[in-house]
């Protein structure tokens, strides 16, 4: 039995509030929305309660946000890419922002099981004025636990329509991509976050992204597998190979963190979901 389901969520503005409307098919939801941070911020979490997906099993998800909103959306734990007897799973995420809206897109990481074979894709479309934060942390297989990443593949999609584009495919077998110091030099945690626009950024301001990201990556522990660049004016992307996601993902919070105050004047805000 597959377990095939759809979200769609729309962020609106009404009397200065972000407004969370959603819609779903099958096992996918959205938590009530909190405001932390006052009305003009919706933090949402998203749940799947079958907790993983298998061969066959597809995730549809949708957001939006109009103009003048600002949502920040994360997930209570990992989604799991189980073991497949033949058939692909698939994440598809799909983030459309107007003029004038923001979006913090921070799930938590996808853990891709050995046999797995499965497929994450993001896709962000932004009008001009609009700006998302972001990341995709993949960890492959369970190392801390005795499961290495040994058989199967994962596929890889994040794009920015006519802007940026990256695919990836790890195989298990391939010992050279895995392994080597070409590769992944035998880390088994993937991460990147993105700062991105629909407009160019002004070069000013990327290069704040720019300092700011290199500042937290030189005094951190993985500085020697880390990076921050900009390959196009309206990108920035820092990127980091790690033995294991929580070192990885705790630099990725630090870095977010410095853009939120000193890209858009924000406090640094860690939604209370990832303390329980």
């Amino acid at each position: 039995m597959t377990w095939n389901a759809t979200l769609a969520l729309d962020y609106t503005h009404q009397a200065g509030k972000t407004l969370a409307h959603f819609r779903h098919s099958g096992p996918l939801r959205i938590l009530q929305s909190l405001y932390p941070e006052g009305d003009a911020i919706c933090h949402n979490v998203i749940v799947h309660p079958p907790g993983g997906l298998v061969g066959g099993d597809t995730l549809e998800l949708a957001f939006s946000a109009a103009p003048g909103t600002h949502g920040l959306v994360t997930t209570p734990g990992a989604t799991r890419f189980y073991r497949s007897t033949g058939e692909p799973a698939l994440q598809n995420t799909r983030l459309t922002l107007e003029a004038g809206a923001r979006m913090e897109w921070l799930p938590l990481e996808a853990i891709c099981y050995s046999g797995c074979l499965a497929e994450n894709r993001l896709t962000m479309a932004l009008a001009p004025g609009a700006e998302l934060m972001g990341w995709d942390v993949t960890a492959l297989g369970l190392p801390a636990a005795g499961q290495p990443f040994e058989s199967g593949s994962f596929r890889q999609h994040i794009e920015m329509p006519g802007v940026w584009l990256e695919r990836a495919r790890l195989d298990a077998s391939d010992k050279l991509l895995m392994d080597s110091p070409v590769g992944l030099a035998g880390r088994r945690c993937m991460a990147t976050l993105f700062f991105v626009a629909g407009s160019k950024l002004e070069r000013k301001r990327r290069e704040l992204a720019l300092d700011c990201a290199r500042e937290v990556l030189q005094s951190h522990s993985l500085a020697s597998s880390a990076g921050a660049t900009s390959p196009d004016a309206q990108v920035v992307v820092v990127r980091v190979l790690s033995p294991v996601v929580e070192p990885a993902m705790a630099l990725l919070r630090l870095v977010w963190q410095a853009w939120r105050k000193e890209l858009w004047q924000l406090a640094p805000s860690t939604p209370r979901l990832w303390s329980t």
